[in-house]
């Protein structure tokens, strides 16, 4: 098959012919038909993921039709259009016995722990509980873009965050993660203050139903977020991931206000200086947010499939697996708005 390979950290891969991957007993093979380009990508290919073992296949966004099963699979058969969470839970541990399979001790990971999608075909482990059949309307395009930011924004605002019909929201960070974050408040009848330094990616905030758009660069973020709210954001949403978002997001929490992490925070840049004593004054609540699990996924596929979301309006370029050495490597620069899919692989 063909596949995007790199043989060290930051150094460009290249598309190239590798062998074809086969099933383990409690896994399959998809054949790739689209996989998004996310910047957890990027931050593997840049050395910031310690399961990561060289050579290897990027990718972590996925959706495919089922063409092999191995023998301890009986859900699943050849031929099935499916998706999954990029965190698949093993089933065995306390975790995942409790129905939390996005923080798994012993998770497989696509792109990460394994070889991933950036390539014809992709061997995953841990299929019996981990697949998502795809509703028969739904193109492979967008549900690829669901298997990590768009799923991990639904849980991140409706499971942790609990966002509620009239409460403020604010999104710090309006790349795929924070875009995805606006639609599903707007969609559940949130009020949405969308935070970014680049006029396009606010522009395309308010276009999805941002009500404020604020540049960090021009206003003071906190104070203007307070002043519009009349006290405060209800719940607040670090997208971006990093010490000055993270911060901003929880000032600019109203009295026993809800903050929700997203973003990645790298180790090699410390470790942020949080506001802890305005969480403890205001009695504010900080909560993380890894993914989703993957029998969560009807709540919001029932949403997509009603057109309450439209997470196909979030797709940006559609590229080839040559294309997609060139957006990975580029992603640092967060210029562009949507996100990104490769959809052809010969």
């Amino acid at each position: 098959m063909k596949a995007v390979v790199y043989e060290q950290f930051g150094i460009r891969p290249e598309v190239r012919t590798v062998p074809d991957p086969a099933p383990e007993a409690d896994g399959v093979v998809l054949r790739v038909e689209a996989s998004g380009v996310c910047r957890s990508d990027w931050h593997g290919w840049m050395g910031h993921d310690p399961d990561i073992a060289l050579p290897h296949v990027p990718g972590h966004e996925i959706a495919g039709t089922v063409v092999a099963v191995g023998r301890d699979v009986t859900r699943w058969r050849e031929g099935d259009r499916v998706t999954l969470p990029f965190v698949s839970g093993c089933g065995r541990c306390p975790q995942c016995q409790a129905g939390h399979q996005q923080v798994c001790r012993d998770q497989f990971q696509p792109g990460f722990t394994a070889w991933g999608s950036f390539a014809q075909y992709v061997a995953l482990r841990y299929a019996e509980g981990n697949l998502v059949r795809l509703p028969d309307g739904l193109d492979f395009v967008t549900a690829a873009s669901l298997g990590c930011r768009f799923a991990t924004s639904f849980r991140a605002v409706v499971q942790q965050g609990r966002v509620r019909g009239g409460e403020w929201l604010a999104v710090h960070g309006c790349g795929g993660v924070g875009l995805s974050a606006v639609m599903i408040a707007r969609a559940l009848g949130a009020r949405v203050i969308a935070v970014d330094i680049g006029a396009d990616k606010l522009r395309r905030a308010a276009e999805l139903g941002a009500e404020v758009s604020l540049n960090s660069r021009e206003v003071d973020v906190v104070a203007a977020i307070r002043e519009v709210t009349g006290g405060g954001a209800h719940v607040s949403l670090d997208a971006l991931g990093h010490a000055q978002t993270c911060a901003d997001s929880i000032l600019c929490l109203r009295t026993q206000g809800r903050h929700v992490q997203v973003g990645l925070l790298l180790a090699d840049q410390g470790r942020p200086r949080l506001p802890m004593d305005a969480v403890i004054a205001r009695e504010l609540t900080i909560y993380g947010s890894h993914g989703m699990a993957a029998h969560a996924y009807p709540e919001m596929l029932g949403m997509i499939e009603s057109r309450l979301l439209r997470p196909d309006r979030l797709i940006g370029a559609r590229l080839t697996l040559e294309e997609s050495v060139a957006a990975l490597t580029q992603m640092d620069s967060f210029s562009g708005t949507g996100v990104q899919v490769i959809d052809r692989f010969h």
